[in-house]
């Protein structure tokens, strides 16, 4: 029988006597040590922005991708562990790719999310024929896309926990990105001032002083159901109206 915490917490699959997984919540403080990431939900779209950490001037910013394509409609935007957000992006872009083949019709946003929280859920499972991950996936997506019910936002956590938002942040800022977007969001806002929004909220969480390498930024609008990477360019001008 276990006696104290620091034993509950060696099983993936254990609850302590007061109903906890501590494997989870260790999953979760890791995700708050990742770099800040914003989504923002809008009726002309979704914007998607993260930080990216250049820990050395020889490292090459391009290389740092925080904001991928799941999907033509869907974009990802990941803070925690990269690797553990490769595998539930992998897994998400062939059920996507499935779904379009089978039924002719791109996937729902949901639909999509729920997949990625379904392979999230899975830890500590499978025989010698399916090997899963035998811990929590130490990562916190952001899910933005258009599909037939308009432009939608789901956030994940390692508990295989999805929930809509109009507005969220993830990451080590996401505190003080929270209470920002809590005064500033609103629902008539438009694509091009939710942009400036997410911008303005990186420039006032980040360690680091916020320039065109630095960040990531992606739109998805609902006029052309298209994810769109901004260039540094864009980001640039982005930044210059700050």
């Amino acid at each position: 029988m276990y006696q104290s915490k620091s034993e509950y917490d060696r099983g993936v699959n254990t609850f302590s006597p007061e109903g906890r997984i501590f494997q989870i919540e260790y999953a979760i403080e890791a995700i708050k040590l990742g770099s800040t990431a914003v989504g923002i939900q809008t009726f002309e779209g979704v914007v998607l922005a993260a930080e990216k950490r250049i820990s050395s001037i020889l490292l090459d910013p391009e290389s740092v991708n925080k904001i991928v394509e799941i999907d033509s409609h869907i974009g990802c935007v990941m803070s925690g562990l990269t690797a553990d957000a490769r595998t539930l992006i992998e897994h998400a872009r062939v059920e996507t790719q499935n779904h379009r083949f089978t039924f002719n019709e791109p996937m729902r946003v949901e639909t999509c999310t729920l997949s990625v929280c379904d392979l999230s859920l899975g830890f500590g499972e499978g025989g010698r024929k399916q090997r899963k991950m035998s811990r929590p996936f130490g990562v916190s997506l952001l899910i933005g896309g258009v599909d037939a019910d308009g432009p939608a936002l789901w956030h994940t956590d390692p508990s295989g926990t999805y929930v809509k938002y109009e507005a969220k942040s993830i990451g080590a800022g996401s505190e003080g990105a929270q209470t920002i977007l809590q005064e500033q969001y609103h629902k008539s806002m438009n694509l091009e001032e939710a942009t400036q929004l997410c911008v303005s909220i990186l420039k006032q969480t980040m360690e680091e002083k916020l320039n065109a390498s630095n960040v990531e930024v992606a739109v998805i609008p609902a006029a052309s159901k298209k994810l769109k990477v901004l260039s540094t360019t864009e980001i640039e001008a982005l930044i210059q109206k700050l």
